[in-house]
């Protein structure tokens, strides 16, 4: 059933799940559009300085960059410009999704501002655990293969595609115990079931620690998997307390 303008006007709470959405999606619109060209204005300011950022990420991973076409250093500046704009926009992208997701979800404001602060704080954190514990690392033991006969000549590109892939992933990662605690706020999953199953979780943070760290040895897997079990077992505890309330 198709939904007038007059139609989208507070929820209430008996209201149908489609029409929920439907609200969601019509007050999203302007949202997107908004961000789409503060992204666009940001991404262009942040061009200008790319190369210093670039360049400081070099400094920091001890690394002499080179490129293998002619759109190449351009398409790396034009990923930072893009990832650093999308950094500093996060905030006010998830505090705008949070203030949507009160008004037609039913979730409470302090529950949404709490949900945006703790999400940000935890992927900050994991990507810059990445950034300054486990890309110096992993960087050092995969150049340790270079020889008297084998030098290494790193692209620019590929450079910047694994940096920021990792810090992206240790950044999601980092978010375990918010979605523990989002799953037992929204009855999906429970405390109970999160303590049983830790043996499990052990299983898929070797895993993932495994397939993720940038080499195989057992140093940087730890890196990786010590933060996400302590991150786990932090998810627990909150799952337990939220199970109280």
């Amino acid at each position: 059933m198709a939904i007038s303008s007059s139609t989208y006007a507070d929820i209430n709470e008996g209201d149908s799940a489609a029409r929920k959405i439907a609200v969601f999606l019509y007050r999203f619109r302007r949202f997107i559009l908004e961000i789409v060209i503060s992204f666009l204005i940001l991404s262009f300011l942040f061009y200008w300085i790319a190369p210093d950022i670039l360049y400081f990420f070099q400094l920091h991973l001890d690394q002499k960059l080179a490129f293998f076409g002619v759109m190449e250093p351009i398409v790396s500046l034009m990923k930072i410009a893009c990832v650093m704009a999308l950094g500093v926009l996060m905030p006010w992208i998830l505090f705008r999704i949070s203030q949507v997701l009160a008004m037609n979800f039913g979730l409470t404001r302090k529950f949404c501002i709490g949900l945006v602060l703790t999400a940000l704080v935890l992927f900050y954190a994991g990507a810059a655990f990445c950034f300054f514990v486990t890309l110096p690392f992993g960087i050092n033991f995969l150049l340790g293969y270079q020889s008297e006969h084998i030098k290494p000549v790193i692209s620019v590109g590929k450079f910047v595609n694994f940096v920021g892939l990792f810090m992206l992933g240790f950044g999601l990662i980092f978010e375990l115990p918010l979605v523990m605690t989002v799953a037992c706020k929204l009855r999906i999953c429970s405390y109970s079931l999160f303590k049983k199953g830790r043996r499990y979780a052990i299983l898929v943070i070797a895993i993932l620690a495994a397939v993720l760290t940038p080499t195989p040895d057992v140093v940087n897997m730890a890196l990786m998997g010590l933060p996400l079990y302590i991150l786990y077992e932090l998810g627990i505890l909150i799952a337990r307390l939220e199970s109280k309330k």
